[in-house]
């Protein structure tokens, strides 16, 4: 019995992944998950110790999350355990049928879509997927999308015009694919179709960041009518590491570059870009999907009551306005005089 219980915490406990600065909520979750299987072979009763203890992590985990910077956000929007395109779907729409390939080169497994159902209405669904193990990741290419990716989701896209259905779209990628293949098939030319066949498709999008929204490999696919954006879900013209590369020479000052670059769900919402912030559970999405997924379903729903009423017109007029407003200032300059 107890070979059976040390085994089966040590898996349980695997199956979590800590960041670093979540680390007195690791050791608090580990005398937790000892004294529970201390219990299994003790004659005294310690729930009352475990449940204290228990009480003393919840909140401390609400203590670290009430305060994190732009950095330690970012590596919540990377987590391993976060929940990716396929699990909202799963979770969110009914009548999932998955449609593949682009029609001219190959099916791109990092982008995943197809028709489905939200509240019993149809719609179209696509968005970007990692994976979870190492094969998982190497076939879906970490989540960063070649060229025939962004054209199957395209494909789809238009297809849901013909068909008059609302499009919903998840942003979850570090980027476009960067390699040589992918330039030699028009990466660039590919994302600047997607971006320009949807700022004029005829018919709703609701696009949310789920995780990353990495450079133009998040703008393919999220050139939106309404823009949600998960509470610890970035979205950014570069990643922090790349952009400190470029300004600093090194990858060391990631953090600092987190800070410059504003990232973060409320500061992007602040400057306008983003409608609608879904709060996340304690801890972050992966602490609870099917919570999550709730929460994230209310958002959608609230965005497509917003949506559905409108004219093919207006829908088009609001959504040029929209991109229109983007990178607005204040002119500060002196008076020559």
């Amino acid at each position: 019995m107890l070979a059976w219980a040390k085994a089966h915490k040590e898996n349980r406990l695997a199956k979590k992944t800590f960041l670093d600065f979540e680390q007195p909520i690791a050791e608090l979750e580990t005398k937790i998950e000892e004294l529970r299987y201390v219990q299994v072979e003790s004659a005294v009763d310690i729930s009352e110790e475990i449940e204290q203890l228990s009480k003393k992590s919840q909140q401390l985990t609400k203590d670290i999350y009430s305060d994190l910077s732009p950095w330690q956000i970012t590596k919540i929007a990377r987590h391993p355990e976060r929940p990716y395109t396929l699990d909202y779907i799963n979770e969110i729409f009914t009548d999932f049928v998955e449609m593949h390939g682009d029609r001219h080169f190959a099916d791109d497994l990092s982008i995943v879509g197809g028709l489905a159902r939200f509240n019993g209405n149809a719609c179209m669904v696509l968005g970007q997927q990692k994976g979870r193990d190492t094969r998982e990741r190497t076939a879906r290419n970490f989540g960063m999308t070649r060229p025939e990716g962004y054209r199957k989701a395209l494909r789809l896209m238009k297809t849901a015009e013909k068909f008059k259905l609302p499009v919903f779209t998840f942003v979850d990628t570090p980027g476009a694919f960067p390699g040589i293949d992918a330039e030699e098939r028009s990466q660039s030319e590919a994302i600047g179709r997607n971006i320009f066949e949807m700022a004029q498709l005829q018919v709703p999008i609701i696009t949310t960041i789920i995780g990353e929204g990495g450079s133009g490999g998040a703008l393919a696919i999220s050139v939106a009518d309404q823009l949600l954006m998960l509470q610890y879900s970035i979205y950014s013209v570069i990643s922090p590491e790349g952009c400190a590369s470029i300004l600093w020479k090194t990858s060391d000052r990631a953090s600092d570059a987190a800070d410059a670059l504003g990232i973060t769900a409320h500061r992007l919402k602040a400057l306008g870009l983003v409608d609608k912030i879904v709060n996340e559970p304690v801890g972050g999405a992966h602490r609870d999907t099917k919570l999550m997924a709730s929460h994230l379903k209310r958002g959608l729903n609230d965005a497509w009551r917003q949506l559905s009423d409108l004219k093919v017109k207006e829908l088009l007029e609001r959504r040029y306005e929209r991109l229109q407003s983007y990178g607005r200032f204040n002119d500060t300059k002196a008076d020559a005089r």
